[in-house]
């Protein structure tokens, strides 16, 4: 074998990821609302593109330009022109043709009604002068600012230092999460210096803040309703005592009889264990669907929402006017590049939606017995049945569904929640969805009265049901949706009464 240097030449293929490519995978991943940010992003940056109509204009395409909009359709049939799947998107990657968007828009498919435009016409609008409550939400004040503005009014000098570092030690819940002692250590301060200032904290509203412990918080709320006796003390100081229940023992050391103690777990119930969670926090950004299903005499209709879908415009115009006016090859050959990157992005969202459409219907068929029925008769599904089904790659479908959210008549759910595993029937009956059987679960309990069912008859009764369920099983699906045990269910109705 020589070991002299020499040349070779081979051929070889691979599958090499554009820039463009990566981007097409990133956008099936993307819910409506980020689709929206993602545009606008783009728009800034491609004099190409222009957004969508004002609303109430017909979306109809301008005669020199693209649009890449909504898209409805039944179930049962396919999309128009049945376009090819994402992954011959991904893998094709041709942005740099020229060529239009092979879309009809005029066709009725584009013509339905979106549900959430229906219910706008119907329920009525704010006026420009309407209540904004987007407004109060970005200036409610939290905790922390809450507190700063009580200490400020009521402190001052060292002792109002000393109260904003407390206040930053403070939880979003309203405890005290530091120990006194190393608080006053890093301010270099005798404790004894540091205790009246916490003292003045906890006569904050909300009432209960700044408690280091639960006892603590809920003993400052009885001293504010005047009910904090020695009685209510010692029901303070043994909290372990009431949450297992031993009501006996209590009344021992509290020395009080059975209804007195009935009043003073009732006086408990009404204090706020968390006072801090009024206030502050990070407001809670809302979900719009990006489906809707609605049910047909024929079937069922399923729709993309367009009051949240993007529409993008390639304005031919502006493109024949940059290009008459480049004087040098780079302003040829940056416009042609604005060209390409905008037909890739029209097309890439028109996929986007067509590929959405498909997996959204073979959701709908595959789960049609959750549309007409409800959550027991919700079939384990996988990602890998629902792509072979449209033909495309199991990863594509985990990408759409990923972010999405379906509109139905039964109220408003994750695409990722109908992809349930599967538990086997007895008697070799068909499997049954692990989310059929958690709400067999906690109907059973709901129902259960005063007779308390233990995990051993839960499993006896869903048996006869036609579940084949292990004890083990049983007792994890019930945790997952927050029941507790037969001993805790017992204790917590002895509790109530």
């Amino acid at each position: 074998m020589s070991l002299a240097p020499r040349l070779d030449l081979r051929q070889s293929q691979s599958l090499v990821m554009t820039p463009q490519l990566q981007q097409a995978i990133k956008l099936l991943a993307l819910s409506n609302l980020e689709i929206e940010a993602f545009i606008a992003e783009e728009i800034e940056k491609n004099p190409l593109l222009t957004g969508g109509p004002e609303e109430g204009e017909a979306p109809a395409p301008d005669p020199d330009g693209e649009w890449a909009g909504d898209a409805a359709g039944d179930l049962g049939g396919d999309l128009p022109d049945d376009p090819p799947t994402a992954d011959r998107l991904v893998v094709a990657g041709d942005a740099d043709a020229d060529a239009p968007l092979d879309v009809d828009y005029g066709e009725e498919t584009f013509h339905h009604d979106s549900a959430i435009d229906a219910g706008g016409q119907s329920g009525g609008s704010l006026s420009d002068e309407g209540f904004d409550f987007d407004t109060v939400a970005a200036t409610a004040l939290s905790l922390h600012d809450h507190l700063a503005a009580q200490a400020g009014e009521r402190l001052d000098g060292i002792a109002l230092l000393i109260a904003h570092r407390l206040i930053d030690a403070i939880d979003d819940a309203g405890y005290l999460t530091e120990p006194l002692d190393d608080l006053a250590a890093q301010l270099g301060l005798e404790l004894s210096q540091v205790q009246p200032v916490l003292a003045v904290i906890q006569s904050f509203d909300p009432s209960g803040v700044g408690a280091r412990n639960l006892a603590e918080c809920l003993a400052i709320q009885a001293r504010e309703v005047d009910r904090y006796d020695p009685a209510m003390a010692a029901l303070l100081d043994h909290l372990d005592l009431l949450a297992r229940g031993q009501l006996a023992q209590l009344r021992r050391i509290c020395m009080v009889d059975e209804e007195d103690l009935s009043d003073m777990i009732r006086e408990l119930r009404n204090y706020d264990p968390k006072p801090g969670l009024k206030f502050g926090g990070e407001p809670a950004t809302p979900v719009s669907p990006d489906v809707f299903v609605g049910r047909l005499r024929g079937g069922w209709q399923i729709e993309l929402n367009s009051a949240t879908l993007p529409r993008v415009l390639v304005d031919r115009r502006y493109h024949a006017e940059l290009s008459a006016g480049a004087a040098n090859r780079q302003s040829k050959a940056w416009v042609a590049d604005c060209l390409a990157s905008a037909n890739w992005l029209v097309k890439a969202l028109d996929q986007r939606a067509r590929t959405i459409m498909k997996v959204t219907t073979e959701i709908v068929k595959q789960q049609e017995g959750f549309f007409l029925q409800g959550v027991s008769h919700l079939k384990p599904l996988t990602l890998r049945t629902v792509a072979d089904a449209i033909g495309m790659h199991e990863s594509t479908v985990s990408r759409v569904t990923s972010n999405k959210y379906l509109s139905c008549e039964r109220g408003f759910y994750e695409l990722k929640y109908f992809f349930t595993s599967g538990v086997a029937g007895t008697d070799g009956g068909d499997a049954v969805s692990a989310e059929a059987v958690k709400s067999q679960i906690a109907r059973l309990i709901a129902e259960e009265g005063d007779d308390i069912l233990s995990d051993d008859k839960l499993v006896e009764l869903l048996n006869a049901k036609g579940f084949g369920l292990a004890r083990r099983t049983v007792a994890k699906y019930r945790e997952a949706i927050g029941l507790g045990s037969s001993v805790q269910r017992r204790r917590a109705r002895a509790l109530a009464r």
